[in-house]
């Protein structure tokens, strides 16, 4: 193994360490840490299989390996924002359903309050 096989092996170890902690420590929710995971996993796939990356690069037609890998990079980043954007449209959807609720529950008390003459504080 050369050293740059060793560096590129070590970083993503440390990446997938980086992802269990966060994990483990409930800052990362198991469903949004499954691409991380993934991408990881292929990354170290290509660090210690030498020669996948000729091969993915050959068959795609890329001349320049590393091109391949920086295409792979940019694809799993794009696939991450993706999912990202689909989460934060649906929690902003249930954000404004809650805010639509909460404004009819505090009607309601309201209309309870004055109908007993009792004025509700908030």
């Amino acid at each position: 193994m050369d050293r740059v096989q060793i560096v590129s092996i070590s970083l993503v170890v440390l990446l997938l360490g980086v992802i269990f902690q966060l994990i483990r420590k409930n800052r990362l929710l198991e469903q949004y840490s499954l691409l991380w995971i993934l991408s990881a996993a292929i990354l170290l796939l290509i660090s210690l299989w030498k020669g996948l990356l000729d091969l993915i690069s050959s068959l795609a037609g890329i001349y320049y390996p590393p091109s391949a890998l920086f295409l792979f990079a940019i694809l799993c980043g794009i696939m991450i924002a993706l999912h990202f954007s689909v989460v934060i449209s649906r929690l902003t959807k249930q954000n404004h359903t809650l805010a639509q609720e909460i404004a009819l529950l505090k009607q309601k008390i309201e209309i309870i309050g004055k109908s007993k003459d009792f004025k509700c504080e908030e």
